[in-house]
């Protein structure tokens, strides 16, 4: 099978905004790579985008939806390819690449609220960036599309100086 003939797998993005207007992104564990990402995942069958974007903020940075407001949809879908050398391999080859719904919370908790060590976990580390820092930390094939959700976002984003907390 081609990739042309493969579809997209349907999925739902958080940008997770904390009081100081940074943005949530995790290092993914399944890769030695430098990935950073905010959360997102696939959409099950039968649920809309936006119950499946809370879902995986918990599922990935074990955020309660009791610690979050939404802000912002985006006003469209944002689509990616994998690069060749993973069609076939990411997501049993069933997919081409992702359809991606976002969404943009602002996190009400503290720190101490968010906790990777989900049950099956994703992410190795997290920190807070600023969002114009986000296109350089993503994986290459990503970079366009984040770089389309962050000019979605922009006008609900304050403006910053550029400052980051690891964790």
């Amino acid at each position: 099978m081609s990739k042309a003939d493969l579809p997209y797998r349907p999925c739902a993005g958080v940008m997770l905004v904390n009081r100081a207007g940074q943005v949530f992104v995790g290092q993914r564990l399944d890769s030695t790579l430098e990935a950073w990402q905010m959360p997102q995942g696939g959409i099950d069958p039968g649920e809309d985008a936006l119950t499946a974007a809370v879902r995986e903020l918990g599922e990935e940075a074990g955020v309660d939806p009791g610690h979050v407001e939404l802000i912002a949809e985006a006003p469209g879908d944002f689509t990616y390819d994998l690069p060749p050398e993973l069609i076939g391999k990411a997501w049993k080859g069933k997919w081409r690449g992702q359809t991606q719904r976002w969404f943009l919370f602002r996190f009400l908790g503290e720190d101490g609220d968010i906790d990777i060590r989900t049950e099956h976990p994703e992410f190795r580390s997290w920190r807070w960036i600023d969002p114009e820092d986000l296109p350089r930390l993503i994986v290459p094939f990503k970079r366009a599309l984040y770089e389309d959700v962050l000019a979605a976002f922009r006008p609900h984003l304050p403006a910053l100086g550029s400052t980051e907390t690891a964790r």
